[in-house]
């Protein structure tokens, strides 16, 4: 699994449209083979601030990164940003989420 969380830094005068920006963009990438995930939040420290953090199987990347609606959002997204996104991207074995075993609700 490529799991991947990118921050950015939003102009303030976009904050509050910045998931209508990438709304389609948003949408087509949940309905790529390969994605098991692409989940946007708000930062709760700076509402300028939005991350997203998405995963998928292996194989599933370079076509992502190589779509249509990938290239449409990198030439739109700048307009709304105040500098270049911070990444953190890795490769993990696995395909989803575990639970926390620090932290166990019985049921």
């Amino acid at each position: 699994m490529i799991f991947i969380v990118v921050k950015f830094n939003v102009k303030p005068d976009w904050s509050d449209r910045w998931l209508d920006l990438v709304g389609d963009f948003t949408e087509a990438t949940r309905a790529e083979p390969g994605n098991l995930w692409f989940d946007w939040s708000r930062s709760v420290d700076n509402p300028n601030e939005f991350v997203l953090v998405e995963a998928f199987q292996d194989d599933a990347a370079e076509a992502h990164v190589n779509s249509e609606h990938f290239k449409k959002a990198m030439a739109d997204m700048p307009q709304a940003l105040v500098e270049t996104p911070h990444i953190i991207s890795r490769q993990f074995e696995g395909s989803g989420w575990d639970r926390m075993g620090e932290l166990t609700i019985a049921y």
